[in-house]
């Protein structure tokens, strides 16, 4: 029997504070579409959460998707500083909060499942991107990376997402959408904004 509690964190053999590429307000941001928000600058570190497709409630998602809708047609772009900081605060942030509920199967809690993730995670760690700390809670994932060149987040998320489903789907029998579509990314904006990410992750077993 898997404890109910089980969670695995980590982190690669260097420091991730020494991977930093931090946002630079000089470049381009790109914005993609989307329910999350998606922010993407060449080169940069991002903090990424994906969760399974079960993870949060229907009510909770509708009520989220629609108090954001409304405040993205209240508040048009482009965004200052002081109205991306109320953004992430009542969006993404209780988004994290929902998520440390523990709604759903959380599959990811058996260790054998819970492997395959983390394996997948480490699988190109210095060949496409940069590894920092990451976390693989009972019903998502955090994550700290630097994509190299050439190597898209999009295509590196996607990669983790799809194989790890396939994975974990063949074990348990089924079939099916087993992460949920979108993720959430966040480019780190300096050294300390990249110490909070980590202290987040650290933290974060304890949250559930």
């Amino acid at each position: 029997m898997e404890p109910e509690s089980g969670v695995t964190s980590g982190i690669s053999a260097r420091s991730a504070s020494t991977l930093l590429k931090a946002y630079d307000p000089r470049e381009t941001v790109e914005q993609l579409s989307g329910n999350l928000p998606h922010w993407r600058q060449k080169g940069v570190t991002y903090f990424v959460t994906f969760r399974t497709a079960d993870s949060l409630p229907h009510e909770k998602l509708a009520q989220w998707v629609s108090e954001r809708t409304d405040w993205l047609r209240k508040n048009p772009e482009p965004h200052s500083d002081s109205q991306l900081h109320n953004y992430y605060e009542r969006f993404p942030v209780r988004l994290q909060k929902w998520l440390d509920e523990g709604h759903g199967e959380c599959v990811p809690r058996q260790s054998r499942l819970r492997a395959i993730v983390e394996d997948v995670l480490k699988y190109f760690d210095q060949k496409r991107y940069f590894l920092g700390e990451f976390v693989v809670m009972p019903n998502h994932v955090h994550a700290i990376v630097t994509p190299m060149r050439m190597h898209s987040l999009s295509a590196i998320v996607g990669s983790w997402k799809g194989f790890t489903a396939r994975k974990i789907n063949s074990e348990l029998g089924q079939s099916g959408s087993f992460w949920q579509k979108e993720s959430f990314d966040h480019i780190v904006r300096s050294p300390a904004s990249l110490h909070k990410f980590e202290e987040y992750i650290t933290a974060n077993p304890g949250r559930k």
